[in-house]
């Protein structure tokens, strides 16, 4: 499990299934690039769980991790 949560007042907790992630390189590389979204403070990918948990400043626009996802060579089926 990738944890590089950071958590603080005000933060907005997100959970998003990823389908796809099979390993922890699968965890590390959805991590990664939704790591480099604006305002993203933490994150946490399960790959056994297909579930992603964001913690950002503000909510975040889905169609951004959509496509950091994407990018990651996976797949977002939406947030739980």
């Amino acid at each position: 499990m990738n944890d590089l949560q950071n958590t603080g007042p005000g933060d907005v907790t997100t959970v998003y299934k990823v389908s796809g992630m099979t390993c922890g390189h699968c965890e590390g590389a959805v991590s990664q690039e939704i790591s480099a979204l604006d305002g993203v403070t933490g994150v946490t990918a399960v790959a056994r769980t297909g579930e992603v948990t964001v913690t950002s400043a503000a909510p975040l626009d889905e169609e951004a991790v959509r496509a950091a996802v994407d990018e990651a060579g996976y797949e977002l089926v939406g947030s739980v």
